[in-house]
């Protein structure tokens, strides 16, 4: 075989730690974005430097975190130890370097790499550290980290602790925004893991006194059936009960970390809850009827914790410790005994649990024939592939590639065709409704399997047993931008809602947003999402011609490519912090018809 000639000692380079992280940003913090999703790279950011004031905390240095977020700059202000003053530059400009790889001082630490404020410096426009200890302070400039000032260590009259602020580097974020309520989603969990720490954000106390329990009545978003079990034990808290919802719904934590993706502790405990309940009863119930309608959270903590990303959103660890107890056999010992002594304490509460557990068994055996007619119907349907485009990659693979794999859900031939045309057919899929879906606010799950649209699309997904075979990680209701347009996304929300509320709350469900304007002239075209930018473009672009897109398939394919790109802009639909599911979908799909319309004329788009 022939030498490439293009290939030399000069194509081999080494990257320092500055360059391949903002060369390769996505291995440390996930995906970029634009803000509008939780798991947006900006919100790692924040959490990364976060983490280390909650390291504190937990060290018992310091009760309160100050954050401030304005014109984009991100104030961290703690009142932990301080990092040493000599230290204060290698911290976060070394890679490898912290106080967390000596056990003695950070046993059960969320970060154990030496990364976190390392991608945090590099991926901003401006960084700075000020490390306030000894009753003197340190402070430290970056610019993509790169030092720009380094200030000699001065006498102070501050209160001990680290100061950070940053700005992440619009090249790596363009058009980056913070959503509030992502932030505060964020700290709200950081409260619930740390009773008796008050994090102010803006001005906004956020405090918890009662940990997981308070975590669940706050994320609960249909009544429970029976008051909420909350059990303690030495780096073990769980939460649950059983609520007037379909599906399976959990909040799992590892050493403070939401582990959005679950892991080991979510799966033991999953498996772990089924036997205790069939052993308390003494009978083989089938696990799925005693998981359904189950909300439940569970934090537990681990030495030197193994996770399966760089953003630690899935735990990898099989034990406690590295060569201690296996985390299954810690989280089934802890229910065996101290969920099974609380049923044996409050009857009443076994006995709602056993009602719900026969319910929920009584109703599948129901829906059996119907759900094997619909299975069918749905195998058939797929052999002609009528309602779905799908990709190649899908969420289950074993591939890096797969936290991409997407479902659009559109409405008629024109858009699905446009988007069809145009997608990524690697990563990609569309699913082609006809016409609108029919209002389920209040019905039963009956109708997912006797609606043709509700029971391709629920196989589609993979979704009908749990989420654990969800095909796609990102389903994206693509309509048009006008009244009908929002009507079909608030019918989807609501089957969503309804039926699989565990894909809004684990992030999975997102609202696709198109250009409403093109402006251009000869040199340049830009595509304006508001009002106010179709403003700012025909002031800026001289001879311009504007053109209005009244609906998605009047996109072309060619140009429609540059909307569900990398540059794509989604708006994750999200639950508020205050949000009772039945009472929003009863304002939402319910008889309050002037309202609605009221609604859906002003707003155009779903704010939950």
């Amino acid at each position: 075989m022939a030498e490439d000639p293009e290939y030399t000692e000069d194509n081999i380079r080494s990257l320092d730690w500055k360059e391949h992280m903002r060369l390769r940003p996505g291995m440390y913090i996930g995906k970029l974005g634009d803000g509008s999703a939780a798991d947006d790279g900006i919100y790692i950011l924040v959490k990364e430097v976060i983490d280390n004031s909650i390291d504190e905390f937990v060290m018992g240095n310091g009760k309160s975190i100050e954050i401030k977020i304005k014109d984009r700059k991100v104030t961290v202000r703690d009142y932990g130890r301080g990092i040493p003053l000599g230290k204060v530059i290698d911290c976060v400009s070394i890679i490898n370097t912290g106080g967390k790889y000596d056990s003695r001082a950070f046993k059960k630490s969320v970060g154990l790499n030496g990364v976190g404020t390392k991608a945090v410096n590099a991926l901003s426009s401006y960084f700075e550290v000020i490390s306030y200890r000894d009753d003197k302070v340190k402070r430290a400039e970056f610019e993509k980290g790169n030092i720009t000032h380094d200030h000699k260590i001065e006498a102070s009259t501050q209160r001990k602790g680290t100061l950070t602020s940053f700005i992440p580097d619009e090249k790596i974020f363009p058009h980056f925004q913070f959503r509030a309520q992502h932030v505060e989603r964020m700290l709200w969990n950081y409260v619930f893991l740390n009773p008796g720490l008050a994090i102010y954000f803006n001005g906004q106390k956020f405090f918890s006194e009662n940990g997981l329990l308070d975590l669940l009545n706050a994320n609960l978003s249909a009544e429970p059936i029976y008051p909420i079990i909350h059990l303690k034990g030495e780096d073990i808290e769980v939460a649950v009960c059983h609520a007037k919802k379909y599906g399976e719904e959990y909040y799992s934590f590892v050493n403070g970390q939401h582990t959005t993706q679950g892991g080991t502790h979510q799966g033991v405990f999953r498996e772990m809850y089924v036997k205790t309940i069939r052993e308390f009863f003494g009978k083989e119930f089938e696990a799925v009827d005693v998981r359904q309608s189950l909300v439940a959270a569970i934090s537990i903590k681990v030495i030197e914790p193994i996770f399966e990303s760089q953003t630690k959103t899935k735990l990898g660890s099989q034990e406690i410790e590295p060569g201690g107890m296996s985390i299954k056999a810690f989280i089934g010992d802890f229910l065996k005994r101290e969920l099974d002594n609380f049923l044996h304490k409050n009857p009443e509460v076994a006995e709602a649990v056993h009602r719900k557990i026969i319910q929920s068994e009584r109703e599948r055996k129901e829906m059996a024939g119907i759900r094997k007619i619909a299975k069918e119907h749905a195998r058939k349907a797929s052999l002609h592939n009528k309602k779905l485009r799908d990709c190649k990659i899908h969420y289950t693979d074993n591939d890096e590639r797969a936290a991409a794999s997407t479902l659009f859900i559109t409405e008629g031939d024109s858009a699905s065709g446009s988007i069809t045309k145009s997608r990524d057919v690697k990563s990609q899929a569309v699913f082609s409704l006809r016409g609108k879906p029919l209002n389920c606010h209040g019905l039963t799950k009956k109708v997912v399997y006797e609606n043709e649209e509700f029971n391709l699309l629920q196989s589609a997904l993979n979704i009908e047993e749990s989420l654990d075979a969800l095909r796609y990680n990102n389903i994206v209701v693509a309509t048009d931008a006008d009244v009908d347009g929002m009507h079909i996304r608030l019918l989807l929300v609501t089957f969503f809602l309804q039926f699989f509320p565990e894909l809004v709350t684990n992030g999975h469900l997102y609202i696709l947003q198109t250009p409403l304007f093109r402006v251009r002239n000869k040199k340049e075209t830009r595509y304006c999402y508001s009002e106010e930018e179709r403003i700012l473009a025909m002031e800026e672009l001289k001879g311009h011609e504007i053109t209005r897109f009244k609906g998605l398939g009047e996109i072309s394919p060619d140009e429609f490519k540059n909307f569900i790109n990398e540059n794509i802009r989604l708006e994750q639909v999200v639950l508020g912090k205050d949000s009772k599911l039945n009472d929003m979908l009863d304002f939402y799909m319910g008889k309050n018809t002037p309202d609605r319309q009221l609604f859906i004329m002003d707003n155009l788009r779903v704010e939950l």
